[in-house]
């Protein structure tokens, strides 16, 4: 088992937050998260190109498979593009829900890859359906960047910033963006809940990103903080759950009707998300160890922990 903390502090600015407080994390939350079957090993390949042949649809995380941070992983908008160019339905399934598909599409063009706004599926794409299940006259508050044009998810929206009045007036809240997400703001929001219990929609269930130098803490990581602390259970939309590769089901039955969940392969960087959320799905999962969560760790030691298996470990994309 990896060396990890016995308990991993759910406590926002924890002076050490690396692989392993990250996977001691997600396995201290495995209860909110969907069970699956896996195979009892994996299969080695040294990128995704060798698995070509046997998978019709690749759905690709972003962070840690097409990019890190604001690089592009070396050689991967190459491998995307001769995916492509053999005719396979090549997606984006990111978690990343700050900015818009259109957005989304211009980050990655600049980044080398070719994705249409149709290809690339964020978590911010299954929120919204979410979000319209509820009243149009619903008032919001948004943990979001300036930015973030939340209110093309809820035109009665309000981004939180300093004012407490701000988090007791909104009828629910939003867990979109952690960008410039502060201790002080999520204690006000916490003591917001305490008072008076409303729903929380997450738009961002990972714990960590990786960045260049570092990992990020995310909206998940606020989410199950204030659940541990309030009691309430947050409604996540985005890997690993169920709603995302929903609609992963729905666009490849548009663009390429047929296709069996055992043809479509799930490429990540982490376990708990990634490889969880495609296994639940029912699709074959690959797990990328060179750039995101597992950069430099023994994977097969976190795999042990946590008895989730891919389908194949591949060093890059």
């Amino acid at each position: 088992m990896p060396d990890v903390p016995d308990t991993a502090s759910p406590t926002p600015g924890t002076p050490e937050i690396n692989t392993d407080w990250a996977f001691a994390r997600y396995e201290e939350v495995r209860q909110r998260l969907p069970e699956a079957r896996f195979p009892k090993t994996s299969i080695r390949h040294k990128h995704t190109g060798e698995l070509a042949e046997a998978f019709d649809v690749f759905v690709l995380d972003a962070f840690g498979v097409l990019n890190v941070g604001e690089t592009a992983l070396r050689g991967a908008p190459e491998r995307i593009a001769a995916l492509q160019a053999m005719g396979k339905e090549v997606y984006v399934l990111t978690n990343g829900a700050t900015y818009n598909a259109e957005k989304a599409r211009a980050k990655y063009a600049r980044l080398g890859f070719s994705f249409e706004p149709s290809r690339i599926i964020a978590s911010r794409d299954v929120l919204s359906d979410g979000l319209a299940k509820y009243p149009s006259a619903f008032r919001w508050g948004f943990m979001a960047t300036a930015d973030s044009q939340v209110e093309e998810l809820a035109p009665q929206s309000v981004v939180l910033a300093d004012d407490p009045a701000t988090y007791d007036e909104v009828d629910g809240f939003v867990l979109l963006s952690s960008i410039g997400w502060t201790d002080a703001r999520q204690k006000k929001l916490i003591q917001a809940l305490t008072k008076n219990k409303r729903p929380v929609l997450v738009g961002n269930p990972d714990i960590v990103a990786p960045r260049e130098e570092s990992l990020s803490l995310e909206p998940g990581f606020y989410a199950h903080d204030l659940a541990d602390r309030t009691g309430i259970a947050p409604l996540f939309f985005g890997k690993p759950f169920r709603n995302a590769f929903d609609e992963v089901i729905r666009r490849v039955a548009r663009d390429r009707p047929g296709v069996p969940p055992e043809r479509i392969a799930m490429v990540g960087d982490t376990l708990h998300t990634d490889i969880l959320g495609g296994a639940a799905a029912g699709f074959k999962t690959i797990l990328v160890t060179d750039y995101g969560l597992f950069r430099g760790h023994p994977i097969a030691s976190y795999i042990a922990a946590s008895k989730i298996v891919p389908d194949f470990i591949v060093a890059t994309t």
